[in-house]
């Protein structure tokens, strides 16, 4: 509730002043002197005061009033000041308006004025006070980020700007980092910026896409392996731990990752401890472990696909980053980025590219991009530059062959499209499931790199899927 300060050598009227406050939901404070009021307003927090302009029995002058509110706004420059004047002082109190006080009422006063005026001085300082406080956590946010290292990531959206806030703020500490978010969201970049703001960072820093290596080279890969340990092995080598040891290890797409390399992680990240492949020596590492996922690994915990164990070593602290339709203020800053200095966009092609969905989200724009400056026939790109209006949505395609006849070869192709870009926009949002790659390999007549490419999945990482789905090859 907030308080308000009445000064007035009046005792009669500042009880009026107090029970008219009251009445309406203030808390009121009184004090009959000036060098009582600046005593209070030190020592206590008012939302407004309201003061009279004469304390000396027979001064009309209105000094005294004057002399109170330059020493009342020294204290506080913000607090709003009300001042009571006899008609008399009405020049002064004009005068006193230019420097600074909120209002002024003649005696006797309108309860009404008085009330409304007391109400939106309230609320403007208020309002302020956010501003204020807002302005400066913005002032210490820039000075935190000035002299970081942010990879030359591009961004203009307040969901990216708190990202990296705090990736800047846990890059101080050696914990372990799950980020998740979409494919081509820039999880990659994300840990970049952990890793060349950590302490760790003239150390090693290792990234291994966990979906992209083939699985019977996976723990070989991670962990190492010996001369002849499989076929091939003509010579020792070391895994991607021992490469990152003192220092930083990404894994990519940690979600893929099978429950045999599932517990041989947990032990290092326990222990610092493992054998490579084909060995029985056991070695030790400190690696600080950075990890993403654009799967939802409670779900595949639930299933029992994913160690629990495992994941809460890996998401001491979760970095969750929005796919880019979430965040659009970080299109147009991208676009200028990719397309560099020597092209524009017009409002249309701007407002456009804004409302596009961007299911690949950065990949896609930066793609898109690429294919902009290659194809433009003038320094002002066009959307169809960008290629996006030679691509029909999945909705707009699926409304105009609705009606069409079964027996249309067109619309039979037309509705083949539709489901393959129905696949294809689920597969770049979530992890594709089993009954989804079996549409897509019934669509595509098992051609695996075809329902790979229709899924955004690796060949690698399809079979992996297929493998933990039971699907036949």
């Amino acid at each position: 509730m907030d308080t308000i300060l009445i000064v007035d050598d009046n005792q009669a009227v500042c009880s009026a002043l107090a029970l008219m406050l009251e009445l309406h939901g203030f808390n009121t404070h009184i004090c009959l002197s000036p060098d009582a009021a600046l005593a209070c307003v030190g020592e206590h927090e008012f939302a407004l005061v309201i003061q009279d302009m004469n304390f000396t029995q027979d001064t009309t002058s209105g000094e005294e009033g004057k002399r109170l509110f330059f020493e009342l706004r020294a204290l506080q420059p913000q607090l709003p000041i009300i001042l009571l004047t006899a008609w008399t002082q009405l020049e002064l109190a004009v005068e006193l308006v230019k420097q600074g006080a909120a209002d002024y009422m003649g005696k006797p006063w309108d309860d009404d004025k008085l009330l409304n005026s007391v109400n939106n001085l309230i609320s403007l300082h208020t309002l302020s006070k956010q501003n204020t406080q807002l302005a400066r956590s913005e002032h210490q946010r820039m000075a935190a980020i000035k002299d970081a290292d942010l990879c030359g990531i591009v961004f203009g959206s307040g969901a990216m700007q708190r990202c990296i806030d705090l990736a800047l703020q846990i890059a101080k500490s050696d914990v372990s980092v799950l980020i998740t978010g979409p494919n081509g969201a820039g999880k990659d970049k994300l840990a970049d910026i952990i890793h060349a703001n950590s302490p760790l960072k003239h150390k090693p820093f290792i990234k291994v896409n966990v979906g992209a290596l083939p699985m019977d080279l996976l723990e070989a890969e991670l962990f190492g392996a010996e001369a002849g340990a499989f076929t091939g092995a003509n010579k020792a080598r070391i895994g991607r731990f021992e490469a990152a040891d003192g220092g930083t290890l990404f894994l990519d797409e940690i979600g893929n990752l099978p429950l045999s390399g599932q517990v041989k992680l947990l032990r290092v990240l326990q222990t610092g401890e493992f054998e490579r492949l084909g060995s029985h020596q056991t070695r030790k590492v400190n690696v600080r472990v950075l990890s993403a996922t654009n799967a939802e690994l409670a779900d595949d915990i639930a299933a029992g696909r994913f160690r629990e164990d495992l994941f809460y070593r890996l998401n001491v602290i979760e970095l969750a980053l929005p796919p880019l339709h979430q965040r659009q203020d970080d299109i147009l800053p991208l676009v200028g980025y990719f397309i560099g200095p020597g092209f524009s966009l017009s409002k249309s092609t701007q407002q456009a590219l804004l409302n596009h969905a961007w299911p690949g989200n950065v990949r896609e724009l930066e793609n898109a991009c690429k294919r902009a400056v290659i194809l433009a026939s003038s320094p002002e790109l066009t959307i169809a530059d960008f290629g996006l209006l030679s691509v029909p949505t999945s909705r707009g395609l699926a409304s105009a062959v609705e009606s069409a006849p079964q027996n249309n070869p067109a619309m039979t192709q037309a509705r083949a499209q539709v489901t393959a870009q129905s696949h294809a926009l689920a597969a770049s949002k979530t992890d594709p499931d089993k009954q989804a790659i079996e549409l897509a390999l019934t669509e595509h007549n098992g051609v695996i790199a075809r329902v790979a490419k229709s899924l955004g999945l690796s060949r690698q990482a399809l079979y992996r899927r297929m493998e933990k789905f039971g699907i036949d090859k």
